[in-house]
């Protein structure tokens, strides 16, 4: 599958926006990844920087676009497939980029920092809420969430992309990430979790 532009909801959870003490936004809070920061989660290792202070794992519900929105289509015309995603972050290198006022880039943008499994077919919203997403790290759940939790919903945040930044055919969201991110470290092994089925795995090599 081509993936075109890579779109990232920040603090679209309230407990996790709380546990990085953060306000909690009045509209969705957008930035984007390179498409070298794509990777796939199919059991690979994955190396990240480990010399730039701690990386953090954010599980996040990712949706895959299927066609240009236009005024009046609902998520269902818009949103062909799903997928689970890690927006792995560099919170020191972000925290002071914060601090400064400057742009996430160099916490967010970095090669293999957009993890993510293998898309399936979107159901439909309603669907989607009756099912919880989960990451376990060495067997352990760090993160749990469901997208009816989300701060700003689906048709929230396809609308306000397409009007700021476009929205077409290939383009995938990362829609926010729950409370308990936290760091990894090398060797952790990560599964993405849909329910109770395992959407994909990988494990960190820190280089």
């Amino acid at each position: 599958m081509d993936i075109g532009n890579i779109y990232c909801v920040g603090r679209n959870y309230a407990l996790h926006a709380a546990e990085l003490g953060n306000e909690v936004p009045k509209e969705p809070f957008l930035f984007s990844k390179p498409t070298h920061a794509l990777v796939r989660a199919d059991g690979r290792e994955i190396t990240l920087p480990g010399k730039r202070g701690e990386v953090h794992h954010e599980i996040e519900f990712v949706v895959h676009i299927a066609k240009p929105y236009t005024e009046g289509l609902a998520v269902e015309d818009v949103v062909d497939e799903m997928a689970l995603g890690i927006d792995f972050t560099l919170r020191d290198v972000q925290s002071k980029l914060k601090k400064k006022g400057h742009p996430w880039l160099l916490a967010k943008g970095f090669p293999n920092s957009a993890a993510i499994t293998t898309f399936r077919s979107f159901p439909s919203i309603v669907s989607c809420e009756q099912t919880d997403f989960s990451l376990y790290k060495n067997g352990e759940q760090v993160q749990k969430g469901n997208i009816g939790e989300m701060l700003f919903d689906l048709q929230h945040i396809i609308a306000f992309t397409a009007e700021h930044f476009g929205l077409g055919r290939g383009d995938i969201i990362f829609t926010g990430t729950p409370a308990g991110v936290g760091p990894v470290a090398d060797g952790d092994h990560l599964d993405l979790c849909w329910g109770t089925e395992t959407l994909g795995t990988c494990t960190v090599r820190l280089g």
